[in-house]
């Protein structure tokens, strides 16, 4: 990489923690100049506006996301074993953020009512991850692991609701063993999801959690 894309990564990467720890909105020019030792014209230099600076944020938090928790979920086998691994992937992800804070949570905040490019981003972003889900959950479904008459959309719509509660409770309420919880809730999701006539050996991070 060039000087100058270095910096910019650096920059990014400052930028990352201070809105996962003050929102998109909190992130200012100044305050990432303050971090950087820079200048705001230095900072300003690598991005056309505080908007764009905060788009590039949510693109490399996206692109950490789908490294993390997407693209190494793609080498399980297609149908349950997959959507587990998704599963357990976005919630050690989530279980990391409890700390820091998830962008995509605290970004359906501070955006829900706030058209603009940011939110439009943000609904992208979220809708791409969701719907990854719902394929996934489809697959499982085609392919005898669940029940036919399982609603793919409705099964995803309960994982998602795990997942907040997680976030809800871990970083809200301090409350420990949420994650535990998680683990024991998408088992008995699956459990009521999954087709009796076939045999599916149940996940490590399932049975650890019971």
């Amino acid at each position: 990489m060039r000087k100058g894309e270095m910096t910019r990564a650096a920059i990014l990467d400052v930028a990352l923690e201070l809105a996962s720890r003050d929102g998109l909105e909190g992130l200012t020019i100044g305050l990432l100049a303050d971090r950087m030792n820079m200048s705001k014209s230095g900072v300003f230099a690598h991005f056309g506006s505080r908007e764009d600076l905060q788009i590039d944020v949510l693109r490399l938090y996206h692109r950490r996301f789908e490294q993390e928790v997407f693209f190494p979920s793609l080498t399980e086998p297609r149908g349950l074993h997959r959507l587990e691994a998704m599963f357990n992937r976005w919630l050690k992800r989530v279980s990391v953020e409890i700390a820091s804070g998830c962008i995509y949570i605290s970004g359906a905040v501070e955006y829900d009512d706030r058209p603009g490019p940011i939110r439009e981003a943000l609904v992208a972003m979220v809708q791409l991850w969701q719907g990854a889900l719902v394929r996934c959950a489809q697959q499982a479904i085609d392919g005898g692991d669940l029940k036919a008459d399982t609603d793919a959309e409705q099964l995803v719509y309960e994982m998602y609701g795990l997942v907040l509660a997680v976030h809800h409770d871990a970083r809200f309420l301090r409350v420990p063993g949420a994650v535990d919880r998680a683990h024991r809730g998408f088992a008995r999701l699956i459990a009521d999801y999954r087709n009796p006539n076939t045999k599916q050996d149940m996940p490590a991070d399932a049975v650890h959690a019971q």
